[in-house]
């Protein structure tokens, strides 16, 4: 059963060709891409720096990668480290985009964007979207934030940025390897080589199994779920407790079967419903006729928690990389501090 289906062309990853009119335009696509990012390049349009470390959490595809929970593990890791992180966005798919906004875990998403929120909410750090990064960093300098971390943003070159993190889904990976609108690529692979940290999303898998799927100089990371938080609050539950149970499971997010998948290997029976990624939901769409809990991801449940009843949770996932990771990027951060 589905919901709503997710809007990436399948022909980006089935190995099927792309539309004739789709190869047509990836050349001209990569071009005026190619071109905005050698004019930053060599000066011709200026970058702005800002006062304080500026690291990017992005990917070089279009659609979701894992970047938002490395977001979130890595504003933790800052905030026991000693830093004080703040976050900028754009926040994809608000409304009043042209308004700058500071996003608290109770703002609208519709307002402030599912991610943003979500960020919000998981760490209480200040969150700042504005389609103008350069503008929402210089926001959170005043804040009084002394490293900034872009969700999203590896394309915004405005923003001169000191540490750059690709995010790489290991199932997916470049798709067919063509550039935008015939394959998932928003710049050209080799673009990858020139980020500080390349981490692959391998889900589920064991940090020792991940190890062996990376390639030289790629981190893994695994995902981690082991709870799920009734959406009006009170105590979590196991997610063994819904093992060789069938519940609804909810995802509105760029590669939903990856969190279908995840519940299943925890021995849960899923009904599957997926909804277009940023999917604005209403209470109808999980009226199901049948009276299952409903499981769903972070994400889709800041977006449903004012219509949401006891069977409704959300399953927080946990990103989980190597030590020796959170190390070299510590060490870059504290050299950078020095001077």
């Amino acid at each position: 059963m589905a919901g709503k289906g997710n809007q990436t062309p399948s022909y980006w990853y089935d190995g099927s060709p792309a539309p004739l009119p789709m190869r047509l335009l990836s050349p001209l696509y990569g071009l005026v891409s190619g071109l905005r990012r050698r004019l930053y390049q060599r000066g011709w349009r200026k970058r702005h720096s800002l006062p304080v470390p500026v690291i990017v959490v992005g990917n070089i595809t279009a659609g979701g990668t894992g970047k938002t929970p490395l977001t979130i593990a890595l504003v933790q890791r800052l905030r026991e480290a000693g830093w004080k992180p703040g976050v900028a966005s754009r926040g994809y798919g608000r409304e009043q985009a042209s308004q700058p906004r500071w996003v608290q875990a109770d703002t609208a998403t519709a307002l402030g964007g599912d991610e943003p929120v979500l960020i919000a909410w998981k760490t209480g750090v200040p969150v700042r979207v504005d389609a103008d990064r350069v503008a929402a960093g210089r926001a959170l300098v005043e804040a009084g934030c002394d490293v900034i971390v872009c969700d999203d943003g590896l394309q915004h070159y405005r923003l001169a940025r000191d540490i750059e993190i690709e995010v790489i889904d290991a199932q997916r990976r470049y798709g067919n390897g063509l550039l935008l609108p015939a394959g998932p690529l928003r710049e050209p692979v080799t673009r990858a080589a020139a980020c500080d940290f390349r981490v692959v999303n391998l889900g589920t898998a064991s940090q020792e199994a991940a190890a062996d799927n990376c390639g030289f100089g790629q981190w893994a990371m695994t995902l981690q779920i082991n709870t799920a938080q009734p959406l009006p609050g009170g105590r979590s539950r196991s997610l063994q407790q819904f093992a060789g149970q069938r519940v609804h499971a909810v995802a509105g997010i760029a590669h939903p079967q990856r969190f279908f998948q995840m519940l299943r290997s925890r021995g849960i029976g899923v009904v599957p419903h997926a909804f277009a990624d940023h999917h604005a939901y209403q209470r109808q769409d999980l009226q199901f006729g049948s009276e299952l809990p409903v499981l769903m991801t972070e994400k889709d449940a800041v977006k449903c928690r004012g219509f949401a009843t006891d069977w409704h949770y959300a399953v927080p996932l946990q990103a989980d990389l190597p030590a020796a990771f959170w190390v070299a990027l510590t060490d870059r951060l504290e050299k950078l501090r020095a001077g």
